[in-house]
């Protein structure tokens, strides 16, 4: 209060009284706050009531459980109760205590049968009606468990009577109990792979099944045997009861030409099958007549037996004539478009038959006419047969038909590859991939043999394609030789070409280098070519000239390559030298520049490269070489090896080498070049004569003989610095055929003879491997 007022007394404050009782809820009250104010002379103002309401109004806080995925039992039921799915556990309010969260469910169906969607939405309210806001946790219910099924039994089924069979579910069994916890109305379906059995219409088919939900879940395949058999016996015909006669011997011909044969042996499964007879033979009511019972039976592939039947086959004796004469036949002509009509190749009457004359022969007359075409014709034998009494047997004709039924032949050319030319054209002529000049046939006389070609078939790069030629060739009697095929194939196989001149081989000195030029390439067919560039150098550093090599090397579409090559011929230093002899007792610094022609450069290097020798910079004293008594051995005398390097420029580097040799008072060594005494033929043939090149007469002076071999092209084909006298006529650079000698020839040597003093030797040796 802050309106205290009196009219005498001054500073008075009010003061206050609280009675508080519990509101609504949990964490609200209201508060009677009675304001009482009192003067200094005790007068006392009406007392004044305030009233104070203390409410909650903070939300509760929660989390709900996370989201899962749960699974149907074996009755697709499912249990989404809290203790399976989560509760929440940490509701917490400022006030309220002991709140608990709520929730609703709603279901909604999943993709298949036996799944569902439950949207689970949390909400939590304090005792004040303080509501958090709703959280919803998805739970997920799922069929994963697989249906089941039973296969039918493995079973065995036959063909009918046209070899066919009936594998169908109505015959072979279904599967009646397909069940499944969630998914309704599903129905195993099978695959089958059928084999063949021990005998034509035998099968064997295995029947697998298979069974899946509407949720995808599948059971374990089951197979079912299903055997297919022939069970039915085959039928036939047997040759009707017949009479047949005896010839003027009284002997008789039974054979199934003359009886019959059965001719309609039938299956409904086996094919190709036979029918066999056996025969019982009684005589009859008089000589010369028999009764033949010939029995037949017949049996099929898978041994079902068809029942037996008999034919009675009446033997009798009367007194005409008789004879057969032969089938009308068709021949063929020969390679030679001849043909054989004599009766061993045409048949002839084997049957002729009278009661009393014997040795009767039935003859014929042929009449020819042409056929279709050429090697054909139509001849007409007419056979005839005359007893002894003139009792003649009716005519009968036989007809030959003469036919060609050779195909003709010939070759075709055989598969080429042509090539693109300049332009990238080709020439697919007779006249370039060959043609056939070998058609031949028996009878046909002038055939052509003719071709079609495929379109061409583009190849793996430009300008190049594969034709395919079939060849045909059919004779006058429309007999056909079998296709032949030719396949042409077109090629590129024309490098690109340089355009741009160059100087191949050029010599220049180290610091007059020319820039690598720019190169142009065309190609007859490719739009495109690649260009690859690499450089080399035989540059060691060194003071010798060196040579560039720079290769452009260029391929088309087709990997046509060309590898266009200069050569630069560097020349690095002219600096030469002037060898020196000098006696061993000569004291005096020799200032080794002074042995040097062209040296501009002295701030290079001097180093000894032969000899166990000492300098002092440029300078070399021959006593050096002495012992401190002034002696010396003779291993101290000899050739001494001295290096003068400067690389100021990496390009044209200065190397020269210098020697001093060193002697004894200017004294000759002993071996002279007249001791030495070289092969002039090596002939490796093991008779100790000439085996080997042999380098001799100098073997007490100490030398070592470096040797080289050179074949008359210049190439190197052997070389050892610490030569032997054991070289027989071997390679050892390269191989020559099955052995590694080289080929009967003349070779050039060249022979340095180490710390001789002696200029090196050279010639011809010949050398005879065979």
């Amino acid at each position: 209060m802050t309106d205290e007022n009196d009219n005498c007394s001054t500073g008075i404050q009010a003061t206050y009284q609280d009675e508080v009782t519990p509101g609504a809820c949990e964490g609200s009250f209201v508060i009677t706050r009675t304001w009482s104010l009192v003067d200094n002379c005790n007068n006392a103002a009406e007392d004044q009531v305030q009233i104070i309401t203390v409410s909650d109004n903070t939300a509760p806080t929660f989390t709900a459980p996370a989201s899962i995925e749960i699974f149907t039992d074996a009755d697709c039921n499912y249990d989404a109760s809290i203790a399976i799915t989560g509760d929440v556990t940490d509701e917490n309010d400022n006030c309220s205590t002991g709140i608990q969260a709520t929730y609703q469910d709603e279901v909604t169906p999943g993709a298949c049968e036996g799944s569902f969607v439950i949207t689970r939405t949390w909400s939590l309210v304090d005792n004040c009606n303080n509501a958090a806001a709703d959280q919803v946790q998805t739970i997920t219910v799922t069929d994963n468990t697989a249906p089941t099924f039973t296969a039918p039994a493995s079973i065995e089924i036959f063909t009918d009577a046209d070899c066919n069979y009936d594998a169908s579910i109505a015959i072979t069994g279904d599967v009646t109990d397909e069940n499944d916890n969630c998914s309704t109305g599903i129905q195993a379906t099978y695959q089958d792979e059928v084999t063949p059995g021990a005998c034509e219409g035998s099968f064997v088919i295995t029947r697998t099944w298979s069974l899946v939900d509407n949720c995808n879940n599948a059971a374990q395949d089951q197979v079912q045997t299903i055997t297919v058999t022939d069970n039915t016996a085959p039928t036939f015909t047997a040759p009707a009861s017949i009479e047949i006669f005896t010839d003027a011997d009284c002997n008789y011909d039974a054979s199934i030409a003359m009886t019959g044969d059965v001719t309609d042996e039938n299956d409904n499964c086996s094919t190709g099958i036979q029918a066999t007879y056996q025969d019982e033979v009684t005589p009859g009511a008089c000589e010369g007549s028999f009764v033949i019972t010939r029995t037949w039976s017949l049996v099929d592939n898978c041994n079902n037996a068809a029942q037996d039947q008999v034919q009675t086959i009446t033997v009798t004796d009367n007194t005409a004539p008789t004879f057969t004469a032969p089938a009308s036949i068709e021949i063929f002509t020969a390679a030679d478009c001849g043909y054989d009509i004599s009766v061993g190749s045409t048949g002839d009457v084997t049957d002729e038959n009278d009661n009393c004359s014997t040795g009767i022969q039935a003859t014929y007359q042929d009449e020819v006419t042409p056929g279709a075409c050429e090697g054909s014709f139509v001849i007409t034998r007419t056979w005839s047969l005359v007893d002894n009494c003139n009792n003649t047997a009716a005519d009968q004709v036989q007809i030959i038909t003469v036919s060609d039924n050779t195909a003709p032949t010939f070759t075709a050319p055989v598969s080429i590859e042509i090539f693109t030319d300049a332009d990238c054209n080709y020439d697919i002529s007779v006249g370039s991939t060959g043609d056939v000049t070998d058609e031949n046939d028996n009878c046909s006389t002038g055939i052509q043999a003719t071709y079609v070609d495929s379109e061409p078939t583009p190849g793996t790069c430009e300008g190049s394609f594969v034709i395919t030629r079939t060849w045909s060739l059919v004779d006058n009697c429309n007999n056909a030789a079998e296709d032949q095929v030719q396949t042409i194939t077109i090629t590129d196989n024309t490098a690109p070409e340089l355009v741009t001149e160059l100087n191949r081989n050029i010599s220049v000195t180290c610091d007059n280098i020319p820039e690598v030029p720019q190169l142009n390439f065309q190609d007859n067919c490719s739009a495109e070519v690649t260009v690859a560039f690499n450089e080399s150098s035989t540059n060691s550093g060194n003071a010798s000239n060196y040579v560039i090599t720079r290769n452009w090397t260029v391929t088309d579409g087709c990997n046509n390559e060309a590898t266009i090559t200069q050569s630069i011929n560097v020349t690095v230093s002219d600096v030469t030298a002037n060898d020196a002899a000098l006696c061993i007792t000569e004291d005096f610094d020799l200032d080794l520049f002074t042995l040097l022609n062209g040296v501009n450069d002295t701030s290079g290097t001097w180093t000894v490269v032969e000899g166990n020798a000492t300098i002092n910079g440029s300078l070399f004293n021959p006593t050096t070489l002495l012992d401190g008594n002034g002696s010396y051995t003779d291993s101290q005398l000899g050739v001494y090896t001295f290096r003068y390097e400067s690389s100021q420029n990496s390009t044209c580097p200065t190397e020269v080498e210098v020697s001093i040799t060193i002697n004894d008072e200017c004294v000759v060594l002993p071996c002279g070049a007249e001791d030495v005494i070289i092969s002039k033929a090596v002939t490796p043939n093991g008779d100790n004569i000439n085996d080997f090149f042999g380098v001799t007469g100098v073997e007490s002076c100490g030398f070592v003989i470096e040797l080289q071999i050179f074949n008359r092209w210049g190439a190197k084909i052997y070389e050892n610095f610490n030569y032997q006298n054991d070289w027989y006529g071997t390679s050892s650079k390269s191989s020559f055929g099955n052995s590694n000698t080289v080929p009967t020839g003349t070779y050039y040597y060249i022979i340095n003879l180490k710390n001789s003093g002696l200029k090196p030797f050279a010639g011809p040796i010949y050398v005879g491997t065979k």
